[in-house]
């Protein structure tokens, strides 16, 4: 799991049709039981992929304890260099969770030797969770390797079921790109479990997530699997830069605050996952079940410290299955610092975290201005306004100062600012 990181296949899985003689009653009645086809419930279970367990995390496991099924903890990682990587939980918060926990190992799909990959590390390290009182449900391997080498990771999955504790479970994560591929039978049959990774950076107009195209993905991947499976789903936004080349030169998912202005504009875009989106995705899937599907894995737990991911509160109403309410309304008030400034901000009320406005307009009656935080001043024939440029979320409940006005002594009341979408 890379934060978006791996990019999947661009090819849109097609099934084929059949066309069969029915009486027209029949066809009928089959037509109104779709249509009226209860839902099924997906359990939701979650990433917790901080290094650190800081308060924020703690806080928002607790938050969580009610809506959360499973915990998918990042436990280790080995990189590209063959470095390995300890992650320590807090045990504590761990315990007082209550929720089965599955212990998660990133091994770097870049990694060139498989033979070099950790068995006997990955045993020790179920072996000392189990000292500190955490029984887990499964150890998940999440090796987002090349299609070409899939051959390889299948016996390396064999060699560690031989030596993993057989009240474990072994858990992968599966990418779209290895549909094609006849060895993705192989390496999911040694897998008691796995979890279908359908969020990636694919490009700035598709986003973190296309629905159409990952609801093609599921059905795919229901077709090559026999074991109980689950969707990976997004809760986060990342900053992605893309070279002169056209690749990727860098992501970045945890950074507080977009960029002001907009000077590596189209180098640099800010991708967001929609809650609605989402909410609306899950809806479907629950209404049209896939062989298999057990549940959905969300990526990654939200904190109330973590910009690029979504508020807790629309967490808890996406996973909840509650109705998403947003409104973003603009503020003015005056600067406490300097007469005649005023600053502007967007409030999110609601549950949901809301897309960011395109344009704030302001008053025509202002001689000066200036953007902050993803918004730039801009012009056009009706004056002066601020232009988002760079797209991401207003949390639910929360205010972001997104500029400044100079409207020489006018006061607040007098000053007038609006939302455009």
């Amino acid at each position: 799991m890379n934060d978006g990181g791996s990019a999947p296949a661009r090819r849109r899985v097609r099934g084929g049709f059949a066309v069969w003689a029915v009486p027209l009653l029949v066809l009928t009645l089959t037509l109104v039981g779709a249509c009226g086809r209860p839902s099924t419930p997906l359990s939701n279970d979650a990433y917790i992929w901080q290094h650190k367990w800081t308060p924020s995390v703690t806080s928002a496991i607790e938050y969580s304890s009610g809506f959360v099924q499973t915990w998918h903890v990042l436990a280790a990682e080995k990189d590209s260099k063959d470095d390995w990587t300890i992650v320590s939980p807090d045990w504590t918060s761990l315990h007082a969770a209550r929720a089965p926990v599955t212990a998660v190992i990133r091994v770097d799909g870049q990694l060139d030797d498989l033979h070099a990959l950790p068995v006997a590390r990955i045993v020790q390290l179920a072996a000392d969770w189990k000292q500190h009182g955490i029984t887990l449900a499964a150890i998940e391997i999440d090796h987002d390797c090349a299609t070409s080498r899939l051959a390889a990771y299948t016996r390396f999955l064999a060699t560690l079921r031989a030596q993993l504790d057989p009240t474990v479970k072994l858990t992968i994560t599966a990418l779209p790109t290895w549909l094609d591929s006849p060895a993705l039978d192989a390496l999911l049959a040694q897998a008691d479990e796995s979890i279908l990774q359908v969020h990636a950076v694919m490009n700035p107009a598709q986003g973190l997530f296309d629905p159409a195209q990952a609801r093609a993905w599921l059905g795919a991947f229901a077709q090559r699997t026999r074991h109980p499976w689950r969707v990976a789903l997004p809760t986060y936004g990342s900053r992605v830069t893309w070279g002169d080349d056209g690749r990727v030169a860098g992501i970045e998912s945890e950074r507080p605050m977009l960029l002001a202005n907009g000077f590596t504009q189209g180098v640099s875009h800010e991708l967001v996952a929609q809650p609605e989106q989402i909410s609306a995705f899950v809806t479907k899937i629950e209404r049209h079940a896939l062989p298999g599907l057990e549940g959905i894995v969300w990526f990654r737990l939200p904190t109330d410290t973590d910009e690029r991911a979504w508020s807790l509160a629309t967490w808890r109403a996406v996973l909840t299955r509650a109705p998403l309410t947003a409104a973003i309304s603009a503020d003015v008030r005056k600067s406490a610092q300097q007469p005649g400034l005023f600053d502007v901000s967007l409030v999110s009320g609601g549950n949901a975290d809301a897309p960011l406005p395109a344009v704030v307009r302001t008053d025509s009656s202002c001689e000066a201005a200036d953007g902050i935080n993803g918004y730039a001043l801009d012009y056009d024939a009706r004056g002066m306004l601020l232009r988002r440029v760079q797209a991401g979320l207003l949390h639910a409940g929360t205010r972001r100062d997104i500029g400044w006005l100079r409207c020489g002594a006018a006061d607040n009341n007098k000053v007038s600012v609006h939302v455009e979408p």
